[in-house]
């Protein structure tokens, strides 16, 4: 009888033990998921804040190699930063408060190329009778539940900002001027036997998202300097924050260099009408985003980041779908991380080869 009993003993044990394991993975997950998706103002700040830390903490040693206090070297450095985003803020204000006084023009242009559309849509399937009489008699007024849902979302995406905007400045200071504190700090959470594998993940994740950012940052210049003389170039209105908009949209991998297309369009519909113009600011556009993509970001990020174009279309899915504009901005720095650590431990490497593959 023992000898019947052992197996049917064992087997039920082990798939219970792995079956829990499996669900407790899926439980935390789905907690993880949860907490990054409501928490996104905390989470955001945070992500920004470490990427600032990253990008800012070379021009810190360095004034602390000429005998500057690091303290002072990182109050110096963000309030520098601070004066940037402040002149940059202030000098797309101005622009952008141009180009609203000037809105009434633009809106109607859009409203009459959506009418042109819509009857030509309309020629194509005329509506019936019943149809006619259901469109007369439909309600203007937008429905309730949207307005509240357009207004609790634009409340949390006020939240957010503000939590960027005044947080940020702190953590970056704080970020840096404690730099060896953190550093020591992390480490010390980890037993000692793994605390080399940590520092080696930790060097090799700063040096990735420092790359990363000096060399969008420099990507995003050219593209913006570029778009801009090409705009000025065809005699368009606001060729400066038409530029801007191109260049941030460059940012976002792929899908950047089409949506790039979208304020260009809208700013020439004031002067032109032909299709040929419109091919003309969509080839120009199209050609330095692919010369920036393909030719000037592998030189400067595509050996550091490595991440396959599967691996960053579903991560721009993703964090699009979780954060909006601010996933996709997100999402390289985060998957590249991501990839990095998974180098670093050995039963994820075989998802970090499929990253990089």
């Amino acid at each position: 009888m023992e000898r019947g009993v052992t197996p049917t003993d064992t087997k039920p044990s082990v798939v219970r033990i792995s079956g829990s394991t499996f669900s407790l993975r899926v439980l935390a997950a789905a907690i993880i998921l949860l907490f990054i998706y409501y928490a996104q103002g905390v989470v955001i700040t945070l992500l920004l804040s470490i990427l600032l830390a990253y990008f800012l903490d070379p021009a810190v040693e360095f004034l602390e190699r000429v005998h500057l206090p690091r303290t002072i070297g990182a109050m110096l450095m963000v309030l520098i930063l601070v004066a940037v985003l402040g002149a940059v803020g202030y000098g797309l204000g101005s622009r952008t408060a141009d180009f609203a006084a000037n809105w009434p023009k633009y809106s109607a242009l859009l409203r009459q190329a959506a009418g042109t559309v819509e009857s030509k849509l309309n020629g194509i399937t005329e509506p019936g009778p019943t149809e006619q009489g259901a469109k007369t008699n439909a309600d203007p007024r937008p429905d309730q539940g949207v307005l509240r849902s357009l207004i609790m979302r634009g409340m949390g995406s006020l939240y957010a900002l503000f939590l960027e905007i005044t947080f940020v400045p702190f953590l970056v200071f704080f970020m840096l001027a404690g730099k060896r504190q953190v550093w020591h700090g992390t480490l010390e959470l980890f037993p000692v036997s793994r605390r080399t594998q940590v520092k080696e993940t930790l060097e090799d994740l700063r040096d990735v998202l420092r790359s990363y950012l000096a060399g969008m940052t420099i990507l995003t210049l050219l593209v913006i300097v570029m778009s801009s003389l090409f705009f000025w170039f065809m005699g368009m209105d606001y060729p400066i924050l038409t530029g801007i908009a191109s260049g941030l949209l460059n940012m976002v991998p792929y899908i950047g260099a089409v949506l790039a297309w979208l304020p260009a369009f809208f700013i020439a519909l004031a002067k032109w009408k032909t299709l040929g113009s419109f091919l003309l600011i969509a080839g120009a556009l199209m050609s330095i985003h692919v010369l920036a993509l393909n030719l000037i970001a592998p030189a400067l990020v595509g050996k550091r980041v490595r991440l396959n174009a599967v691996a960053i279309t579903i991560a721009l899915l993703f964090w699009g779908w979780v954060w909006g504009g601010m996933g996709l901005l997100l999402a390289i720095p985060i998957t590249a991380a991501l990839r990095v650590v998974c180098d670093h431990t050995e039963s994820w490497r075989p998802i970090g080869r499929w990253l990089s593959a």
